[in-house]
């Protein structure tokens, strides 16, 4: 089998490249160890958050944003301070300019669609110039990780039927093939057929072997989320030691594989040290891989404790700073940690990650929509009857009870002290009696109220925690969950791979989370959330666009 193109991973960034290239006439392969029930990949999976910078939504919403505002917090976040930044730091450049430009509409064009109420994700370490999103900027995808997904299967489907697009399930490629100084083409093993759903565990059994040939290779195979000992292995000691105990919100084909794979080939990998995970991961109860964990997405009242009992300094508050949290929870020396809250606080702030935990969103159910708002959401109402980090309880003291069984369950940590908890809980209740306050977090609760979005669909009115009218009371038991790799693959803004003499692998290209979104780790040190989808968005693009051109 021979192409103009070979596009190795058929995730989200596999898609858009496949789409472009075959869009600019060119032929294309597209190769996946995974059967065809798992196109889409990962993002299939998702929530389906874009980061837009002056959108339509934002206006309406009264939020005023800017391509100055947005760049000054990206680059805030990112903190670039390395000579491998310089890609990098031109790709955030670059998306940041797509996501305040022609990013919404070219995707409206396809028929995206995005809910009309912006969400605020990740906002920040407390500094103008520090990191975090000043303003709303997490746009929904109506209908969700699919409704994302959809405009390019659609695309790279209409190209199978004409036979513009082949594609290559099953097959596993274990090398980068390279001729003279030029990579013309991939090899590796046929795996047997699968009919696993998606995100199974796929069979590994070997029954041929294949040698693909085409003038350019688009690796787009992902990072390394459902590696643990990879991500062990990378873990940077600036956030202290890697946890022995993780969740997985990938699947585990999310393996890492290829990244080794195309430094073989020449390829330069860095900012390896760079990821991103979470601290408030769940265990699913009703799992779809192994190890299934879920995030949750939490608004900004609920109280966090480390394993310990102990409530987390400003500004470490639900949904602000996720590696800051995670570095301060490394530590604790224990590998997870405690939410508590109310019934009020968790109906209207709690949401969780994953498309197929938010069925109404997904489904594009307006219906749906609106017994959620009414009646909270039944995925989070689910885990707390059948979750096992959930301790609901109407006392204190059987609030304590139920976490310190949880205790025990590995990962295991210290006994939290009852009358410890209730002093750091009464004393943050008393400044509820004013609607000003020197409790930081609260301060953050006011403010976010303020925000019209908020206050209708993210932050409950603020009470007192041991009110009984407002419960009962629940804990959450939340373990690190795996998920993003920032680093890999340097690239320059043609989706070139470069080599480490830093010139381009002539016919080899990058995009998605194999490539750091682009660059090689566009987003630095830090994620301001809605910019992975979009990363693989934008870099399949560039990358797509660019080898058709040069072929």
């Amino acid at each position: 089998m021979s192409a103009d193109i070979i596009v190795v991973g058929h995730g989200l960034a596999g898609l858009v490249a496949a789409a472009e290239a075959a869009d600019a006439g060119k032929r294309v392969l597209l190769v996946d160890q995974e059967p065809e029930q798992s196109l889409g990949g990962q993002a299939f999976w998702s929530l389906g958050g874009l980061f837009f910078v002056d959108s339509p939504e934002q206006r309406r919403m009264g939020i005023k944003d800017s391509h100055e505002l947005a760049l000054q917090d990206w680059m805030g976040s990112a903190q670039f301070d390395r000579d491998e930044d310089l890609w990098p730091r031109r790709w955030a450049e670059a998306y940041v300019d797509f996501a305040a430009g022609e990013k919404r509409a070219w995707l409206r064009e396809m028929g995206h669609r995005v809910f009309p109420i912006v969400g605020w994700a990740e906002r920040g370490d407390g500094r103008a110039d520090g990191h975090g999103n000043s303003v709303p900027r997490f746009h929904l995808t109506w209908g969700t990780g699919p409704g994302v997904v959809e405009p390019f299967e659609r695309r790279v489907r209409e190209h199978a039927a004409t036979g513009r697009i082949e594609f290559a399930f099953r097959h596993r490629v274990d090398e980068v093939v390279v001729e003279q100084g030029v990579a013309v083409g991939v090899r590796g093993k046929v795996l047997e057929p699968s009919d696993i759903a998606r995100g199974q565990a796929s069979s590994r059994v070997e029954v041929g072997d294949f040698d693909l040939r085409a003038q350019a290779v688009i690796v787009t195979s992902g990072g390394i989320g459902g590696n643990h000992d990879l991500v062990r292995k990378a873990w940077p000691a600036r956030l202290g030691e890697p946890p022995q105990s993780m969740v997985s919100g990938v699947p585990a084909h999310v393996d890492g594989r290829m990244i080794q794979i195309t430094r073989d080939a020449g390829a330069r990998i860095i900012n390896d040290d760079r990821m991103w995970h979470y601290v408030e991961g769940i265990r699913n109860w009703d799992p779809i891989w192994a190890n299934h964990g879920i995030r949750i997405l939490p608004g900004p009242s609920s109280v966090w404790l480390d394993a310990t009992g102990r409530r987390l300094p400003a500004p470490l508050f639900p949904g602000f700073d996720t590696l800051g949290t995670l570095k301060h929870l490394r530590t604790t020396g224990y590998d997870y940690s405690w939410f508590v809250l109310t019934q009020s606080i968790i109906d209207k702030e709690f949401a969780l990650s994953g498309s197929e935990q938010n069925p109404d969103m997904t489904g594009k159910s307006v219906r749906g929509v609106i017994d959620r708002a009414r009646k909270g959401p039944g995925p989070v109402h689910a885990f707390m009857e059948h979750g096992e980090d959930f301790v609901v309880a109407d006392t204190l003291a059987e609030l304590v009870a139920g976490m310190n069984r949880l205790a025990d369950v590995e990962p295991s940590g210290p006994k939290v002290d009852e009358a410890e908890l209730r002093t750091i809980i009464e004393r943050r209740d008393r400044e509820i009696a004013n609607s000003f306050t020197k409790d930081a977090q609260l301060t953050a609760v006011y403010a976010a109220r303020h925000y019209r979005g908020d206050k209708l669909s993210r932050v409950a009115k603020p009470h007192r925690i041991l009110d009984p009218e407002h419960g009962p009371l629940i804990a959450v038991k939340l373990h690190i969950l795996s998920r993003k790799t920032l680093g890999g693959l340097e690239t320059d803004l043609s989706g070139r791979c470069l080599t480490s003499a830093g010139v381009p692998l002539p016919g080899l290209y990058a995009a998605g989370e194999v490539s750091g979104f682009g660059g090689g780790g566009m987003m630095g040190y830090n994620a301001l959330e809605g910019t992975f989808l979009g990363g693989c968005l934008f870099s399949g693009r560039v990358a797509g666009r660019a080898a058709a051109a040069a072929v």
